[in-house]
């Protein structure tokens, strides 16, 4: 079993040391610039691996309260600083115009995060088409896992996009198995904190005990 792809999520200017010390482990950064704060370019120039440039709204579990042409020219400037993704939300009012007009210089995620709960499958995936149609390149469909079941909706939502880049899972407690089996099961990658306590979102897992539980089980499929 290849060890799936981890992504670290900064969410904070003291986080960088933490982010070097885990570059063998992960594929990639979501540089948390709602988070960070001013000093985001500086924690993405020391990165030595790809990045997401993400300008999180409160509405969507961020804390960017800026404007909103001003927040997506933030975005911007991430992609000319070198950021290899963008992620913008499918609710952003501008999010199709944002789509066409960055996917010339970057590859583009499209985000939806539900806090409350999660819905139907059928939902889920009108959600996926709805972010497809405005040109993603990734989709991303989060939502809240209120029961242990929610974890197989969001699953089985990766196995209807086959030939899609996306990912899917559950925050919160209950959700912690869809985080930890998405990538296993067809998701671009996987979301996890540099340290406990640093999470970007409920239920995240660190870097290292997500690692860990992957070497687990790739020394079980190899025994």
């Amino acid at each position: 079993m290849v060890v799936p792809d981890i992504c670290a999520c900064i969410t904070s200017a003291a986080d960088a040391e933490a982010a070097h010390a885990v570059r063998a482990l992960v594929a990639l950064y979501e540089v948390r610039i709602d988070l960070i704060g001013p000093e985001w370019p500086c924690v993405a120039a020391a990165l030595t691996r790809p990045w997401i440039a993400c300008n999180r709204t409160r509405t969507e579990g961020g804390a960017s309260e800026q404007p909103e042409k001003e927040r997506l020219e933030v975005l911007k400037h991430a992609a000319r600083l070198g950021a290899a993704i963008v992620d913008v939300e499918l609710s952003a009012a501008a999010a199709a115009e944002f789509v066409a007009d960055m996917k010339r210089r970057v590859r583009m995620l499209v985000s939806h995060h539900d806090f409350r709960r999660t819905a139907a499958e059928a939902d889920l995936a009108a959600i996926v088409n709805a972010e497809r149609r405005i040109g993603a390149d990734i989709c991303k469909v989060v939502t809240t896992a209120e029961r242990t079941a929610d974890n197989l909706v969001v699953l089985r939502l990766l196995k209807t996009f086959p030939g899609q880049p996306l990912v899917a899972f559950a925050m919160g407690p209950l959700g912690t198995t869809s985080r930890v089996l998405a990538p296993l099961t067809g998701a671009a990658f996987t979301y996890a904190s540099l340290a406990s306590g640093h999470e970007s979102a409920p239920g995240q897992l660190t870097v290292t005990e997500l690692h860990a539980i992957y070497e687990m089980l790739e020394e079980r499929t190899c025994a």
